[in-house]
């Protein structure tokens, strides 16, 4: 994982006043030209790396830009560590110990790798997640098409599409990628996937627009939704929108809140069973509806 090992490289020049590309290419377990790339990034992203020829050079971090280890605070360390390890819980075990490894050595002094923090990012489908979250990353590495079944809320379809992220948005994880069928940026929430396969077919990176990286904006609360729950519910209510969303009344709780997916809203008000009643829109009210009647058809 490439943004893995640039923070490692970048946590050992932070420890260290000077280190040679040798070193660093056998303690990340590559070739001294990808060293040389991975500088370059780090150059890039803000950072001023030098590089010293002859007897007694290295690689260090510019004079007057060498940062103390205290700069990332023990807290911040722990963050970084227990964000890695959450992203463990989908990805091969052994690849994630070598890069907390390597992340962890010699900063016995600054934080212990055993934080209290647990962060588990896996689902009924971690197997099928892992070899997926993979062959995705290695598409986007090697800029080639991936094919898979999808299913959304009109059935069924292959698609074939130019993979550019992985993402963990919203509870789930998605593949981000340009698809053929839509000529569009699409999202594609991954335990919907099936028989995902690498193509051999090639692509040449686009441009994403800045409108289409703002994730969020794609899951904008739009629809307004108002809905009396029984008081029982409370911890439920507080559990999925938080203690200010909604109003004690003499009929029960009251919950005004904005929805984007109607797929979303009406199965996780089907939750609810008997202890809620949608008040708007009107259209929901009667999904819901009917959707109990052909509920009890089946057990008449």
């Amino acid at each position: 994982m490439k943004l893995d090992r640039l923070l490692g490289i970048l946590t050992t020049l932070l420890q260290n006043d000077r280190v040679t590309a040798p070193f660093l290419a056998e303690k990340f377990e590559v070739n001294r030209r990808t060293i040389g790339r991975d500088i370059e990034a780090l150059n890039r992203a803000g950072i001023p790396i030098a590089t010293h020829q002859g007897a007694g050079g290295g690689i260090s971090i510019a004079e007057g830009f060498k940062l103390d280890k205290s700069v990332l605070t023990t807290d911040e360390l722990t963050a970084i560590i227990a964000a890695i390890k959450g992203l463990g819980s989908v990805t091969e075990p052994t690849q994630m110990e070598r890069t907390l490894d390597k992340l962890g050595a010699n900063t016995q002094s600054v934080i212990s790798l055993h934080e209290p923090v647990v962060i588990d990012l896996a689902s009924h489908y971690k197997g099928s997640l892992t070899r997926d979250i993979e062959q995705i990353k290695r598409a986007v590495r090697e800029a080639r098409l991936i094919e898979f079944d999808y299913f959304y809320d009109k059935g069924e379809s292959r698609r074939c599409i130019e993979p550019y992220f992985v993402i963990f948005q919203w509870s789930s994880w998605y593949v981000f990628g340009f698809c053929e069928a839509r000529d569009d940026w699409r999202l594609f929430k991954l335990t919907r996937l099936r028989n995902l396969t690498l193509s051999d077919a090639l692509f040449t990176p686009r441009e994403i627009p800045p409108e289409k990286r703002d994730f969020d904006a794609r899951f904008d609360d739009e629809t307004p939704l108002t809905a009396v729950f029984h008081p029982r519910e409370k911890y439920r209510l507080v559990e999925s929108y938080g203690h200010e969303s909604f109003t004690e009344t003499p009929n029960g709780l009251l919950l005004e809140i904005g929805f984007t997916s109607r797929e979303f809203i009406i199965s996780w008000l089907l939750g609810f069973g008997a202890n809620v009643k949608v008040l708007e829109p009107q259209d929901i009210a009667k999904e819901i509806q009917h959707t109990a009647e052909k509920i009890l058809s089946n057990y008449i």
